[in-house]
């Protein structure tokens, strides 16, 4: 356990994620109340992880759930992946395969070349289809809380559980929440109407062209600019620019998640 934090260089007061391979399994670990029975019959297998009371330590260990009462949990959808846990038997601890603080890698070859030399073993399930990483939903108390917004988005949430209460000290039960995250080597200057000399610019919709320019999406699609996000933030850094700058991105929908994840990386997120 201790190797996964020494090679991501991830502070060990951030929780890792449990996975496993139905919400059997999940049930079995996690304390479920009826608003997590809900989310997780609808949303998994797939991208959301529910933060729940920890019933059984022993499956998750303490130092995976950062010494808190609460463990974070799901049921992946990549089939690759439900092979794997289903085969095992039991929760798999997984982070995204990147040194802390980087972009998420959405591709194995990116994913090789940020952890791969402090992997055993290595398995390539082809691109992501989704590009973010889960959203995290706190459902303690009786109450169920956005704690990092992702794949699965806000107003799907609600339509489940109803009004969404604020986070408040439940962000610490969740990963992503650093201030500066998912950062490139270079700086990210956001909500740009165009780059200025020597940037690599992230357009979305219509915009500039150039060899320094990686569109999200030419059609202004939310979902394609989420699968595009991190590899295009990766693609424009190879470049080595003076800065990257990202054009404006609606705040509605995935839209709440593509800005999450870039004002991290822009560090201007306490």
């Amino acid at each position: 356990m201790a190797a996964i934090f020494e090679a991501k260089g991830r502070p060990r007061f951030n929780p890792l994620i449990a996975h496993v391979a139905d919400l059997e399994t999940a049930a079995r670990i996690a304390e479920f109340d009826d608003r997590a029975w809900a989310l997780a019959r609808e949303f998994w297998p797939g991208p959301l992880t529910i933060v729940a009371p920890i019933k059984d330590a022993a499956a998750v260990c303490d130092l995976a759930r950062a010494g808190l009462d609460t463990v974070a949990i799901r049921v992946p959808g990549h089939p690759l992946s439900r092979a794997v846990l289903a085969a095992f038997g039991g929760a798999v601890v997984a982070p995204s395969a990147n040194r802390s603080g980087r972009p998420s890698p959405t591709t194995y070859a990116d994913a090789m070349a940020e952890t791969g030399d402090k992997a055993a073993a290595a398995l390539d399930g082809g691109p992501s289809a989704v590009g973010l990483e889960s959203t995290v939903v706190s459902v303690l108390d009786g109450q169920a809380r956005l704690l990092r917004p992702g794949a699965v988005t806000r107003f799907q949430l609600q339509r489940i559980v109803g009004p969404l209460a604020e986070a408040e000290d439940d962000a610490k039960r969740s990963p992503g929440r650093l201030a500066l995250h998912y950062a490139p080597d270079a700086p990210v200057r956001i909500n740009a109407k165009a780059p200025e000399p020597n940037e690599a610019y992230l357009a979305f919709g219509d915009g500039p062209g150039g060899p320094r320019v990686f569109n999200l999406s030419p059609a202004g699609d939310l979902a394609e600019a989420a699968a595009n996000l991190f590899s295009y933030l990766r693609a424009a850094d190879r470049l080595r620019p003076s800065a990257i700058a990202v054009a404006p991105i609606p705040e509605d929908g995935l839209g709440e998640a593509i800005n999450d994840r870039l004002r991290r990386a822009a560090g201007f997120v306490g």
